[in-house]
């Protein structure tokens, strides 16, 4: 019998973003509470940028992209948040979100390491650029792999693909 496997992936839905930035948008554009504070969200390429004239309007603005964002079934993982800050820009605060995609190399290997030393044994993982291909005679045991990650709290959203 062939060995079952399957990829674990980190990957944006271009189209579902796009959906929850214009989305955004409309209800930025439309809110009493933005009125005439020349709040705006862009997208250009993999990243978000939010504008408005005081930092915590800018901030909620980025409230309202990541309830968007939930709602169309993104991750806010997918939001690389870490150490990000309205900065002022003239008389605009700016805070610019890059999106994240792909899994980092660190992120794989404790990927690996966690299969290695949790999972059911016979399990085999390797690393194929920026995904993760995990193999095992069994597909309860590669069940069990993936229950074992979505338990896991790593800083990227995973996905399983490529199940056989």
């Amino acid at each position: 019998m062939a060995d079952s496997s399957f990829d674990i992936v980190s990957r944006l839905d271009r189209q579902e973003v796009d959906n929850a930035v214009n989305q955004a948008a409309k209800e930025v554009a439309q809110r009493y509470d933005f009125r005439g504070v020349e709040a705006s969200i862009a997208q250009q390429g993999d990243t978000l940028v939010l504008e408005a004239n005081t930092a915590e309007r800018t901030l909620a603005v980025l409230d309202v992209v990541q309830s968007k964002f939930v709602r169309r079934g993104v991750s806010l993982k997918a939001m690389d948040l870490k150490g990000r800050e309205p900065q002022p820009s003239g008389k605009i605060y700016r805070l610019v979100v890059p999106l994240k995609e792909g899994l980092a190399s660190d992120i794989a290997k404790k990927i690996t390491k966690l299969i290695r030393d949790e999972g059911p044994k016979g399990v085999k993982t390797q690393i194929q650029g920026d995904e993760v291909r995990v193999s095992g005679k069994s597909r309860d045991a590669l069940q069990d792999v993936i229950s074992l990650l979505k338990g896991a709290d790593f800083d990227v959203a995973l996905q399983f693909v490529n199940y056989r």
